[in-house]
């Protein structure tokens, strides 16, 4: 029962991924009333965000380009997923952000936890 409680906490790590880049987005195209920013803040969002995370934190550091370890990889979680939650935040959806941040939390306890960061 453990091994399915752990294998589904890492499949929710993946899941909150796919939301930071979806909340990003969806802050980036209720940006402006401009179309040409509301294209530029909603697939630039997400493309930077994609950027660095395939450049320190993909595949939990194993498939990174510069792998971050220890506090930094800890630095660089908070900052992308609260930044998932933080566009959420700044797109008017109070609740969904509030709920994406305790989530994650949850999921970092988890991992922490179980040995899985």
């Amino acid at each position: 029962m453990l091994t399915v409680a752990k294998a589904g906490n890492l499949a929710l790590m993946f899941f909150l991924e796919l939301g930071v880049l979806a909340s990003v987005g969806y802050w980036g195209f209720t940006l402006s009333a401009n179309w040409g920013v509301k294209l530029l803040a909603g697939l630039g969002g997400p493309a930077l965000f994609v950027a660095a995370w395939a450049l320190f934190g993909a595949g939990g550091g194993a498939n990174a380009t510069f792998p971050l370890t220890g506090l930094a990889r800890a630095a660089l979680e908070i900052v992308w997923f609260g930044g998932g939650a933080l566009a959420l935040y700044a797109a008017g959806q109070t609740t969904p952000a509030a709920a994406f941040a305790a989530v994650f939390v949850v999921n970092a306890v988890l991992r922490l936890v179980w040995k899985q960061a």
